[in-house]
């Protein structure tokens, strides 16, 4: 069985601050750590490895070159090899940009049974490129997992879904997204340091993979997503807090007031 894990290299804060001219992430000063969701990923791809023969699990990720430190930090864990798809041509992608490049590298790296990625990034919170990478694929997909086994070429999921959850069985190849809560990542050992730091990467350019990309679907040009304002998040301002009214007096300032902000 081969797996391929989707990870992302983001930022190490929930406190992220924007450029006012950009309308882009300032990371200056700011450490960079693997998307939490997509450590989960990988530690569920080393989870089905322990427990089925045959299993090979390469780490897949679209960055910067120093998007390679997540790439061995995986390797670190036990995964077996690392692609790291980098090249300027990418720069500024949206999430289907984004999901165009990562399909195109999926279809280079050849045959796969199972991708997972995570559920979203923390510095982005779309959820949106696992899905689109299955659409471009053609793959049926599973979101939010919150538990995970494999018998035979099904895959069976346990989906978060509001208060509840679904049971969801499907047929490799497939597309899994994953929830933190999925599996608690394992330490790495010293001697996998080690080992990841000796290992080669594979390093793909725009060159490696242009024979299934769309050009036109990469990169800053090819994101249809416009950013027109961006600010940090604003504190609320004091509610009107009423004192001394019975109970039918509260009820009819209420309904006057969401009467007031057309609610109802």
């Amino acid at each position: 069985m081969k797996i391929i894990v989707c990870v992302k290299q983001v930022p190490d804060t929930t406190e992220v601050r924007l450029d006012p001219k950009t309308n882009t992430l300032i990371r200056e000063g700011v450490p960079s750590i693997m998307n939490p969701d997509d450590k989960a990923a990988v530690e569920t791809a080393l989870r089905i490895k322990d427990e089925h023969e045959d299993v090979h699990v390469t780490i897949l990720s679209m960055g910067p070159p120093q998007a390679e430190d997540v790439l061995r930090e995986a390797l670190a864990m036990g995964a077996d090899d690392g692609i790291l798809v980098t090249d300027r041509a990418f720069g500024g992608a949206d999430t289907w940009a984004t999901s165009c490049t990562i399909a195109g590298a999926l279809r280079t790296a050849g045959d796969y049974d199972l991708i997972i990625t995570g559920r979203q990034a923390i510095d982005g919170d779309t959820a949106q490129v696992g899905p689109q990478i299955a659409e471009h694929l053609g793959l049926p997909q599973v979101t939010y997992a919150e538990d995970l086994s494999v018998k035979g070429d099904v895959v069976t999921v346990k989906r978060q879904f509001e208060d509840r959850y679904h049971i969801v069985d499907v047929k490799m190849p497939c597309l899994i997204t994953a929830l933190t809560e999925l599996a608690e990542p394992r330490y790495m050992t010293v001697g996998g340091v080690f080992d990841a730091y000796k290992q080669d990467l594979t390093i793909w350019g725009l060159d490696d993979i242009k024979d299934n990309l769309n050009l036109d679907d990469i990169g800053l040009k090819g994101s249809p997503t416009r950013v027109v304002q961006s600010y940090p998040k604003q504190g609320k301002g004091q509610g009107e807090k009423l004192t001394n009214v019975t109970p039918e007096e509260a009820a009819r300032a209420i309904i006057a007031k969401l009467q007031e902000k057309y609610i109802i």
